[in-house]
């Protein structure tokens, strides 16, 4: 009888605890903020069945309380209700990230003294962050990145010292970085603000990365800060050059060295300056008779051959730089390209543009190009980059290449080659530049800039993000492009990324730059295919393999479905994980929702199975083993399976090449092919 008695008591109490349930007040608080908040995935919340078992709702062991909100991309609309989620007492994680909340961030959020991990980022939230922060003495993750929040950052996190991860980059934050010295953390961004000022000693052993786009920051890892205030003024009566008196009143008399040394520089000045009169009134003469004996004609030679043996602008005996805008804007004497070609004139080689394939059609010389005005448009793992404009109005992309590794009869063999590629999808070589101190490439200009530039640049300040009929024809454009190279020239690209990839007005369609470049420069751990997008079997960036490529495609594809750069930081773990493993994560926690960009969701994307579709295609490309990975005609084949409508040609054109509607539109013309 006694055991039967302690076999009931074990099954209620079993029963009492499989029945156990969180307080009536954190269910209510939770069907509270699911009823106010819009939301667009059904989450099948239902009063009649146990919270805890609820989608993204995670409870203790004892089921007894709430520890755990997760929420994320399930397309919250809305701001977040007041006394809801404040009211879930035990909360140690919340995660409401990728949605459409705005709003300011609810005071009673900062009641949840238990909160561990704060995920609020790739939202509208707007607002400051609130002082009152600093109740959340738990807290070890703080992420608000990617909102519209505005104002300081407090000084208050720097009482939170459990805090192992701050990212608020991506938001409009001002002023300055309090100094936050806490020694367990290892994470924190607030890069793309509008931050100023010098950054604190203690954060300043995080990358540079942490706090670029902030045009007002300096100090380390940035550059050092200006000082604000001038140096004192001298006192009245005396040159900035003079000496203060001693404190002893008497003046420190010269000695008769000085004297001297007065006296003999004074003397040696005067020679110097007589002697550069004398070669001035020579020169001059000099001109005079050149000009009387050649004409006109002489003339103009006679200039372009000063200018071409110029001495170089800058320190690093090239004549190039990019320090300063202004020196490189308009005007001949400001042309950057001039400077470039100048400091190889005078080398004994043959100073003159090599024009390759349809670059014929261009009307400029090299003397045209030493006239243009140029600008920096950017600088890549394989040079600069300049938009040069020439006087007659064309304009051209001219690419200043360094540690080219090869000599001039191979440089040439392999220009040759790159100039036979024509294609719609793929930006050929027009014309190059080779002497001992400079070799240059000059390409087409495609004013619409590149993929990279529009995916993440000033992501939340208001632009106007790429929509998925846009990314569906980068992506197939970029797949067309390499299937090209690889089919009809059995060309590596070497290097296939974002800002590669440039697009054409309209996101008519894509071209892929810098093509196959890698075999005329040292191998290198940094260069070609790295920042992500190197497939993981590439030891020599010089010899890179189709299979490679297409693996760099896929990151490619992945970057347009996610919007996230190719290295993407783990937000919810310690460390850094790159986009391929990322995503391959986050299916595998079957929340593949969560993989595509929030941008894409806002805009209100109706598209998901081609999302998905291309996804799949994504993943085929980025197998860790090479065999496993589909060609590239394979690739462009199943995209256009997945959506041929956003494209403009077939496989078997694409294959071809240059499309009747391309050649239509770009034409032959008697001076520069039209971009």
């Amino acid at each position: 009888m006694a055991r039967a008695v302690v076999l009931v008591a074990v099954v209620a109490s079993l029963a009492c605890l499989a029945w156990a349930e969180p307080p009536a007040s954190e269910r209510s608080a939770l069907l509270a903020f699911l009823t106010a908040t819009p939301h667009e995935r059904r989450l099948g919340w239902n009063a009649s069945t146990p919270a805890c078992g609820w989608v993204g709702v995670t409870c203790d062991a004892a089921n007894s309380t709430v520890v755990q909100l997760r929420l994320p991309g399930v397309g919250l609309v809305g701001a977040i209700p007041p006394a809801t989620i404040g009211r879930l007492t035990n909360l140690q994680v919340l995660s409401l990230r990728s949605n459409r909340i705005f709003g300011a961030i609810p005071d009673d959020l900062l009641q949840l003294s238990s909160l561990r991990s704060m995920f609020l980022q790739n939202n509208l939230i707007s607002g400051a962050i609130p002082a009152g922060v600093n109740k959340l003495a738990a807290l070890e993750r703080l992420v608000l990145s990617h909102n519209n929040l505005s104002g300081p950052i407090p000084f208050a996190l720097n009482s939170l010292t459990k805090l192992r991860a701050v990212r608020l980059e991506g938001n409009r934050l001002s002023g300055k970085i309090p100094s936050i010295s806490i020694p367990g953390l290892t994470a924190f961004n607030v890069s793309d603000n509008n931050l100023n000022g010098s950054i604190p000693q203690p954060l300043s052993r995080f990358p540079a990365d942490s706090f670029s786009g902030n045009l007002q920051l300096c100090g380390k890892p940035l550059p050092a800060c200006t000082p604000f205030f001038p140096s004192p003024a001298p006192a009245p009566g005396m040159s900035p050059g003079d000496e203060p008196v001693p404190a002893s009143g008497k003046k420190r008399k010269l000695s008769g060295a000085a004297i001297v040394g007065i006296v003999v520089g004074a003397v040696v000045a005067a020679l110097l300056l007589l002697a550069l009169i004398v070669f001035c009134v020579v020169s001059r003469r000099r001109r005079a008779a050149g000009s009387t004996r050649e004409g006109p004609k002489g003339t103009a030679a006679a200039v372009g051959q000063t200018r071409g043996v110029a001495p170089p602008a800058s320190g690093d005996g090239t004549g190039m730089t990019s320090s300063s805008k202004e020196d490189m804007g308009g005007g001949t004497s400001g042309s950057v390209a001039a400077a470039a070609v100048a400091a190889g004139a005078g080398t004994g080689e043959p100073s003159r543009l090599v024009f390759l394939g349809k670059g014929a059609g261009y009307s400029f010389d090299l003397e045209d190009l030493l006239r243009a005005s140029a600008e920096v448009l950017g600088k890549g793992s394989v040079g600069t980059s300049y938009k040069a404009v020439l006087e007659e109005g064309t304009t051209v992309v001219v690419k200043r290449l360094k540690d080219v590794a090869v000599a001039r009869r191979e440089f040439d063999a392999h220009m040759d080659a790159l100039g036979r590629v024509e294609h719609r999808n793929v930006l050929p070589v027009r014309a190059y530049y080779f002497s001992k101190d400079e070799k240059l490439l000059v390409y087409d200009y495609l004013p619409t800039g590149s993929l990279s530039a529009m995916l993440h640049g000033s992501r939340g300040s208001g632009r106007t993000p790429m929509d998925w009929d846009a990314r569906m024809r980068s992506a197939l454009s970029a797949s067309r492009g390499l299937a090209h190279l690889h089919s009809a020239h059995n060309l590596v690209h070497g290097n296939v990324k974002s800002s590669n990839v440039l697009l054409r007005p309209d996101y008519d369609a894509a071209a892929l730059s810098d093509f196959c470049l890698h075999t005329i420069f040292a191998p290198t751990s940094s260069r070609a295919g790295a920042g992500g997008y190197r497939a993981p079997e590439v030891v020599d960036t010089r010899r890179p393999t189709f299979k490679a490529d297409v693996y760099s495609l896929g990151v490619l594809l992945l970057e347009l479905l996610t919007g996230k750069s190719p290295t993407h930081a783990s937000l919810e773990g310690d460390g850094t994980l790159d986009l391929p493993r990322w995503v391959q994560s986050v299916v595998r926690e079957e929340w593949t929702a969560e993989v595509f960009d929030v941008e894409l969701v806002r805009l209100g994307a109706s598209a998901e199975e081609e999302m998905v579709a291309l996804l799949q295609v994504a993943m085929a490309c980025v197998a860790t083993v090479p065999d496993a990975r589909p060609d590239a005609t394979d690739v462009v084949r199943m995209i256009e399976e997945i959506g041929g409508g956003h494209g403009q040609t077939t496989t078997e054109e694409s294959a071809r090449g240059t499309t009747s509607e391309e050649e239509r539109s770009r034409g032959t013309p008697p001076a520069a092919p039209t971009p």
